[in-house]
């Protein structure tokens, strides 16, 4: 008996799975990928300034002070030298260390506020409705303010007002998806055999809940960015002569009439830093609600 060369499905199979991994690359939108490799350029700004950076970021120059953008100065200068390509670099981090600390303090205070007022007690479930009907009422951006004026400007007491004034929106979708599931037709099946609480929770609640609300990571950490630029460039964040995004903004007002890039420039980081995380928070959305289907 002959065999031949065609009989054998090897390079078959290859060029099938080949053919799914391009379908899949096909798959992702030109606009996730693009905010992909936006967020990946500012993450490694955070981690690794720098290898990006081309100047000494706290590095005065008075002899080229207001210079606007050219090669020697990428994004130009401020009123002292500074070059404002390289704050902004070395600002990255410690822009999105607030922004996911933030995040960060939101999802622990919603978790433990959204499950309180769904599965608590009633002598419980009653007082964190209210207070959570009550934190809503007010803007993220007052409740801020509020905790701010009580701790005063710094970029730990930033991280922390920034985290307690999102936190009750996210305790809200806690609270209703921990309601959906545990009214669920499975989850009231297993406790008619007898399962335990906690074995209900562990197993089919916190799953359902915590994985639409991860997914939210993304989308929040830029919300947070943008709160806590908008804090400091009131004078109510870090403080000059840090390179934080807001204090740059803050910094910059006094000579925008001249040096209009000291407000333009680091606007538009802060703009391509939320609009990325957003885009890559709404894909995850997307592909986690497709794969339930």
């Amino acid at each position: 008996m002959t065999t031949h060369l065609s009989d054998y499905t090897v390079p078959k199979a290859k060029s099938s799975l080949g053919q799914r991994l391009g379908d899949r690359a096909a798959a992702v939108p030109l606009a996730a990928f693009f905010s992909a490799i936006v967020a990946l350029f500012f993450l490694t700004a955070a981690l690794a300034p720098a290898l990006l950076a081309t100047h000494d970021p706290l590095g005065i120059d008075l002899s080229h002070a207001l210079a606007s953008p050219s090669l020697a100065h990428w994004l130009g200068t401020d009123d002292i030298g500074r070059d404002l390509y390289s704050r902004i670099i070395w600002g990255t981090r410690q822009s999105l260390l607030i922004g996911a600390g933030a995040m960060g303090i939101a999802l622990s205070g919603a978790i433990l506020l959204g499950f309180s007022a769904a599965l608590g007690p009633r002598w419980l479930t009653g007082p964190v409705n209210r207070l959570l009907e009550i934190l809503l009422a007010f803007p993220v951006l007052l409740l801020a303010l509020l905790f701010v004026a009580l701790f005063g400007p710094s970029a730990s007491s930033l991280l922390i007002s920034v985290g307690i004034g999102t936190a009750p929106g996210y305790a809200r979708l806690v609270r209703a998806q921990a309601l959906k599931t545990s009214r669920s037709g499975y989850v009231e099946a297993a406790r008619a055999l007898g399962h335990p609480w906690h074995r209900l929770f562990l197993q089919h609640i916190a799953p359902n809940v915590f994985r639409p609300l991860f997914s939210l990571v993304a989308l929040g950490i830029g919300q947070s960015v943008v709160w806590a630029s908008g804090l400091s460039f009131l004078g109510l964040g870090v403080m000059p002569p840090s390179p934080e995004w807001g204090a740059l903004l803050e910094a910059g007002k006094i000579n925008v009439t001249v040096a209009w890039w000291l407000e333009v420039l680091p606007g538009i980081a802060i703009v391509l830093v939320a609009l990325s995380f957003t885009q890559l928070g709404r894909y995850i959305q997307q592909r986690a609600e497709g794969d339930k289907r």
